[in-house]
């Protein structure tokens, strides 16, 4: 892949479940991000899903319609040329993965809500996947009416009322609606036109400590591989700041979990990095924006399995504090959405567990104290994060945990 090509954008993949997010991000990218078995099994997504896509134009054909994702023009066969990479972060539908969702919504710069047009429209977790997007401040959206080969015309035109209705008063009001088949691959150059004017770029800091926000680790060694061939475990996510080099020191927080004289400690961890890579190009630099992996010295059992998901990377001594407990701004909705009844939200109270989802983690922590519009609570898991970040509030309603508002990390 050019140098200049590299993905600098992430773009979230929202909607209800089985609605066609995994196989579109396919159609886009040829990657099918449910790779994990429980994932395969139950034909859902489970974990954050990524792949990286490059979008051509044809050298001969004039206006949007020579737009493509192949190195090869899908209507004249003739020659294109690369003008943009972007990444994509396939989140789950289903209603008990609202937290990996929520985790996801970190690294997107905008987003696609995907909607199956064979669906009467809003269903619940389109209604908790948007009302998530708005809570974080994701303002780039464009929406996928998928499935329009399974359904007549006049069902499409009834379908796209119905999302227009939706979206009316939201964030999404004047987002694109794109009609597509990601199965049958139909419109798919419309979708990449809207993609590449509702999602520019965005501004970056490279000029800043690097922080990482890492949303997947793991193991990439075989089982029964020699020691000899043995690899130090990756750590996938994306730069949202700085520039980190190849063969640098690096730090991880929170870190690890360690026992000293019956009390818990978090102890950050030191390592180096061994090899970094962006799309499919080995890189000696990584660059803010779009997701990367970043091989390390680490012992492959730590970053087996997703273990330092939720973490942040960086330069030694330079990254935000670790936070055990922590007081934060709240605004909470006036309703639960995505349940079956939407019920009223009542204020925090002290003693009550919550889920807080900050940069890619997720905790729970329990309600120490209360104010006027703040809580302090004390938390399961410590994260690290900087003054101002926001966090997103859920509690559990009907036995689920249901997003109910946001907040801001404030000392």
């Amino acid at each position: 892949m050019p140098e200049e090509i590299i993905p600098n954008t992430n773009i979230g993949v929202v909607g209800h479940v089985d609605h066609g997010k995994t196989t579109l991000v396919n159609t886009l990218t040829g990657v099918w991000t449910d790779r994990h078995s429980e994932e395969m099994k139950r034909g859902i997504s489970i974990r954050l899903g990524y792949a990286d896509a490059i979008f051509y134009r044809c050298r001969k054909c004039r206006g949007p319609e020579g737009l493509t994702t192949s190195p090869v023009c899908t209507r004249c066969e003739g020659e294109t040329e690369p003008f943009r990479a972007v990444s994509f972060v396939d989140a789950p539908g289903h209603e008990t993965l609202m937290a990996t969702m929520l985790s996801g919504s970190a690294l997107m710069d905008g987003a696609m809500l995907v909607i199956s047009a064979a669906d009467r429209c809003p269903q619940p977790q389109t209604k908790e996947h948007l009302m998530a997007l708005e809570l974080v401040g994701i303002k780039k959206i464009v929406i996928i009416q998928n499935k329009i080969d399974v359904v007549s015309h006049k069902d499409a035109i009834r379908n796209y009322d119905e999302i227009k209705a939706f979206v009316k008063g939201t964030i999404a009001e004047n987002a694109p609606i794109i009609p597509v088949s990601a199965q049958k691959n139909i419109n798919i150059w419309a979708l990449i036109q809207a993609l590449d004017e509702v999602i520019p770029e965005p501004s970056r800091q490279p000029e800043a400590d690097p922080v990482m926000l890492i949303a997947r680790s793991f193991d990439v060694n075989r089982p029964g591989c020699s020691w000899k061939d043995v690899k130090g475990g990756v750590v996938g996510g994306s730069l949202i700041k700085g520039l980190i080099e190849d063969g640098a020191e690096v730090e991880i927080r929170p870190g690890i979990q360690n026992q000293v004289e019956n009390k818990i400690k978090w102890e950050p961890i030191i390592t180096k990095v061994t090899e970094i890579h962006k799309g499919k190009k080995k890189v000696h630099v990584a660059t803010p924006g779009g997701l990367l992996a970043i091989g390390t010295k680490l012992d492959p059992a730590i970053t087996k399995s997703d273990m330092l998901a939720g973490q942040v990377l960086g330069h030694v001594g330079k990254l935000p504090p670790v936070w055990e407990k922590m007081w934060f701004s709240v605004k909470l909705m006036e309703r639960v959405v995505g349940a079956n009844s939407e019920v009223t939200i009542e204020p925090l109270k002290q003693r009550e567990p919550l889920m807080l989802s900050v940069g890619t983690a997720v905790t729970v922590g329990v309600v120490s104290n209360t104010r006027k519009d703040a809580a302090e609570v004390i938390l399961k898991r410590p994260v690290c994060a900087s003054l101002g970040s926001p966090i997103a509030i859920s509690r559990q309603v009907g036995g689920r945990w249901r997003l109910i508002g946001m907040g801001t990390l404030i000392e």
